[in-house]
């Protein structure tokens, strides 16, 4: 994991690209399950791509709002393959390390272990299927490279509820929700269980 990306708790703002004199990020409406954009890969984000400061900006105000713990460029309606993440770091048993993964990733690569991978059981949930969760199996530890705010080069690793989180944002940007992973009956009733009335 890269320093740039990891701060202690609650020690957020640095990472943002107000704090930086940036733009100032504007809460969007989250995109939910069923909506096209969610459900086709997104596309390769350019070094002339229009307003993408604000878009990262709009994007942590975003996930701040809905208290997620990541967010993929789609889920705020944008088809482009960037997210950000703020994410509290817990290992393989849950327990927190008392440290946070904080950072943009610019058209990111998904690594995964060579050989076997071990594979950890957790409840998930995702913004874009409000107040519903299920259990699902992910690779133990991931690391993901791109590019940051500044098209820096950069990675992120971690195992745990990070490895969980990352995985889960490079799939939206593939076009894959959490819930099109689970078996049919389970995805089903989760979908039930959404509350998609919700910010309606």
């Amino acid at each position: 994991m890269t320093p740039s990306c990891q701060l202690p708790p609650n020690n957020i703002a640095g990472m943002t690209a107000e704090s930086a004199g940036g733009p100032v990020g504007q809460v969007r409406p989250i995109t939910y399950y069923g909506e096209d954009v969610l459900h086709r890969p997104c596309a390769e984000v350019t070094r002339d791509t229009p307003d993408l400061d604000q878009l990262i900006a709009d994007m942590f105000a975003s996930m701040y709002a809905a208290e997620g713990v990541g967010l993929a460029a789609n889920q705020i309606g944008v088809g482009l393959r960037i997210f950000v993440i703020d994410c509290p770091e817990q290992d393989d048993e849950g327990h927190p390390t008392g440290r946070s993964v904080v950072g943009t990733v610019i058209n990111p690569t998904l690594h995964l272990p060579n050989g076997h991978r071990e594979l950890v059981e957790r409840t998930e949930g995702c913004l874009s299927v409000p107040g519903a969760t299920a259990v699902l199996a992910r690779v133990s530890e991931a690391r993901v490279t791109g590019f940051d705010a500044n098209w820096e080069p950069i990675e992120i690793s971690g195992t745990g509820l990070v490895a969980r989180c990352l995985q889960h944002e490079c799939d939206h940007l593939e076009g894959t929700v959490y819930v099109d992973r689970l078996p049919k009956r389970a995805r089903k009733q989760a979908l039930a269980d959404a509350d998609f009335s919700r910010g309606a």
